[in-house]
């Protein structure tokens, strides 16, 4: 057993990688194109109603769908009853959107935003339709089927996304992209899965996984809400076009510092589940992922703070250089972020929802402080600051709770993320003093210092023994090299 569901756990791994890295490559090649072909103003109007979204998406989910995940052995009575829920309160939220649309648009002094809502609503019900087979794709370790799923769609999105871009509908080509990417996987999912409702809704099934889903769902909703904050405080109190720099400069961040930590959180969360009951193979497994993703994405992130000019430049052009500060500070967040998964899943996997929630209110509720106290001490550079506090915060927390729930000590946790963290932190220092006393080409310098940073952050990696480059070194030999 223990095996088998390695082995799932390894080709879960690799096939999210592949779907996550051509994605990434696709969204990179297409965002160059779409940020010449529209302005900051364009992606400012999706970044003011994208809580909206967010928020009425996770009611839609209400934590149903981690609860189907969680669950040993769920039955056909809970995947209907579920299916069900979602299609009603999808539809139902679609129409307080619709009605409130008019009222969110005055909010932001912004007519446009009233249609563009009452379209891209529609997105709520078109996942909804889909959920529950997502669910079981991601129960039954399929990876590989929604890779190619998500990799056929990206495609298919971004070429019809472009070609609106470049025939001048502004806004509305990131509308079409956001629907697109909610249809096809749903087409499939209902014609290839062979999964198919009962007429059955049963209230046993329901209060079951709501149970154990609720707590999951506020949690969502709080975090939701308070990770969001941020968009409608900037579009409110700014114009669209210093929302649409934020906007790119956070989807570029996450699109970056996430694509490595969301992989990971796809394949543990059902893998966390299945181990929930062996906590000593738990915590074995919970270590190397952190570790592993620390390795990964640390010095990822130190590449691009350092990078960060050229990098907008060349992808983007110079019109959103204005971005770059803004970037640079999100991904001092962004380290933390990424790594508030590894933990918060393991505790959601093992049944603490409850503790979750509990927990959640004391994080946001500092962290929405922060944001707001800094957005009006000093600004959009304040609030990003509070932004790095709050992402920072949460991370302690979890820490501790994984220490208190799963056994992995917090000093044991921290004990093996710093020597990653310090030879991160000398890889960049070395770079970044490269190109202070040098006067070169700004891309020639980006170039120089990148090399220097890998080969600083490998050398010393390979000198002092990393443990997680031995993790990722076997992950590479056992999935990769295996055949």
């Amino acid at each position: 057993m223990a095996k088998s569901l390695g082995e799932k756990a390894v080709k879960g791994v690799a096939w999210t990688t592949i779907q996550r890295f051509i994605t990434i490559g696709i969204q990179f090649v297409s965002g160059i194109i779409l940020a010449r072909l529209l302005d900051p103003e364009d992606y400012g109007c999706i970044g003011m109603l994208s809580i909206f979204m967010l928020v009425a998406g996770s009611f839609v989910d209400g934590g149903f769908g981690s609860a189907l995940i969680q669950k040993k052995r769920p039955t056909q009575d809970d995947y209907s009853t579920i299916f069900y829920w979602n299609i009603a309160i999808s539809i139902f939220l679609y129409i307080v959107l619709f009605l409130c649309a008019p009222l969110i648009s005055r909010f932001y002094k912004i007519p446009l935003l009233s249609p563009v809502l009452r379209v891209q609503g529609l997105v709520l019900i078109i996942n909804a339709c889909s959920a529950v087979q997502t669910s079981q794709l991601n129960k039954q370790f399929k990876f590989k089927k929604m890779a190619i799923v998500s990799i056929i769609t990206s495609v298919i999105t971004i070429g019809v996304t472009i070609f609106m871009a470049y025939e001048g509908y502004g806004v509305w080509a990131l509308v079409a992209q956001n629907l697109i990417t909610a249809i096809i996987p749903c087409l499939v999912y209902w014609i290839s899965n062979g999964w198919f409702p009962s007429f059955v809704f049963s209230k046993q099934s329901f209060r079951e996984l709501f149970n154990f889903g609720f707590f999951i769902f506020m949690s969502n909703i709080i975090n939701t809400i308070c990770n969001n904050i941020q968009g409608i405080l900037i579009g409110r109190l700014y114009n669209p076009a210093t929302m649409g720099f934020y906007s790119k400069a956070h989807s570029t961040e996450l699109l970056v510092s996430t694509t490595i930590s969301n992989t990971l959180a796809q394949v543990s969360y059902p893998l966390y589940s299945e181990l929930q009951d062996n906590r000593n193979n738990l915590l074995s497994v919970i270590k190397k992922l952190t570790t592993t993703l620390a390795f990964l994405i640390f010095p990822l992130v130190f590449g691009l703070i350092l990078l960060a000019k050229p990098f907008f430049l060349l992808l983007y052009s110079e019109k959103w250089l204005p971005c770059v500060p803004y970037f640079q500070i999100l991904c001092i967040a962004g380290l933390a972020t990424c790594m508030q998964s590894v933990n918060a899943q393991s505790i959601a996997a093992v049944g603490k929802s409850r503790i979750m929630l509990n927990w959640t209110i004391i994080k946001q509720a500092v962290g929405t402080t922060m944001i707001v106290g800094g957005l009006f001490l000093c600004g959009i550079k304040g609030m990003l600051v509070g932004m790095v506090i709050r992402s920072w915060f949460v991370y302690f927390v979890n820490a501790l709770l994984v220490s208190k729930h799963i056994g992995y000590h917090i000093m044991q946790q921290f004990k093996n993320l710093l020597p990653i963290l310090i030879i991160s932190c000398v890889s960049f220092l070395a770079a970044y003093l490269l190109n202070y006393f040098t006067e070169l080409n700004l891309y020639v310098e980006a170039i120089i210092g990148g090399m220097v940073f890998l080969v600083v952050y490998l050398g010393f990696s390979l000198f002092f023994h990393v443990e997680a480059l031995t993790y990722v070194s076997q992950l590479i030999r056992q999935y990769i090299f295996k055949k």
